[in-house]
């Protein structure tokens, strides 16, 4: 068997509902470049051999994905921007000096897909963040980063709430998982960023009774796009957006420091581009289901 030139991979624990090695694949084939990108379930005592993987120059670059994005971090030399101040890594490299480091793009790609043209609705609003994951101290650092007025955080196990709290962002708010319900009526946008409603995972056991009509609800999840929450906001007329967006902005970005390439100067067109892409993927999780039932 011939070996490509590169490969990259995505790892984390559930893997199967990732759509990012079809994103990733899709532009390696559109800059002919000789790689691969594959998806890789993986146990918490694994990491260290897909690290070594790295280190060995097997692989050329991994994402990571729930829940490992703050497990990952005691295996790497050095943190770079965002990573240093979210402490959550999802993208991870070799450099010239045969270190190891870490990158988040889920604060870009998160400020691109939902906030960079609508800087100034975020202005003074309140936003209540579900999950104290990984990504949830991305989304606090870029929501504080485009003066959001007030962040409530809530998560099912209350002290990984109060440890973000404590350890990144003294002046957020802590709710009681059981009162997210009775401040929802305050909330301008409530950011779901836990894995509940996830494809084949867990979902909420509630539903939010009241909220402003100008509410705006934002579910990181990408598959399923339509989650129960979702669902349950488009049928009240709320606004909602799902993960999918942000999922290729943060994979993109990630594709550009691998590569060495600029998506910008490449595609003219760039959001264009994206919008393509995003049907694509859509086509596919589409696809995958149907031929899974």
């Amino acid at each position: 068997m011939i070996k490509t030139k590169k490969e990259f991979a995505v790892i984390g624990k559930p893997i199967s509902h990732s759509l990012s090695p079809f994103l990733h694949n899709h532009f390696i084939v559109d800059f002919e470049i000789d790689a691969i990108y594959r998806p890789y379930e993986v146990e918490e005592n694994e990491i260290k051999e897909v690290i070594n993987s790295l280190k060995n120059k097997e692989l050329n670059g991994i994402n990571v994905t729930v829940p490992y994005k703050k497990k990952i971090i005691e295996f790497l030399d050095e943190l770079e921007g965002d990573a240093k101040i979210a402490e959550s890594v999802n993208t991870v490299y070799l450099n010239k000096k045969n270190k190891l480091i870490g990158l988040n793009t889920d604060v870009y790609g998160f400020e691109k897909a939902f906030i960079s043209d609508k800087k100034k609705q975020f202005f003074g609003k309140n936003a209540l963040v579900l999950g104290a994951g990984g990504v949830s101290t991305s989304v606090i650092l870029a929501l504080k980063r485009n003066n959001i007025g007030s962040i409530y955080l809530s998560n099912r196990t209350k002290s990984k709430a109060e440890n973000i709290k404590k350890k990144y962002f003294s002046n957020i708010n802590i709710v009681e998982w059981n009162d997210v319900k009775s401040i929802s009526k305050d909330m301008d946008y409530i950011i779901n960023a836990t894995s509940l409603g996830l494809k084949n995972g867990n979902k909420f056991d509630f539903y939010f009774e009241e909220f402003k009509p100008t509410l705006s609800y934002i579910d990181l999840i990408y598959n399923p796009r339509k989650t129960e929450f979702i669902k349950y906001f488009s049928e009240k007329n709320i606004k909602t957006q799902d993960g999918l967006k942000m999922l290729i902005y943060q994979g993109l970005k990630s594709f550009e420091i691998w590569n060495n390439v600029d998506l910008n100067s490449a595609y003219p067109e760039l959001e264009k581009k994206i919008e393509a892409v995003e049907y694509l993927l859509e086509s596919t999780a589409n696809y995958i289901d149907t031929r899974n039932k």
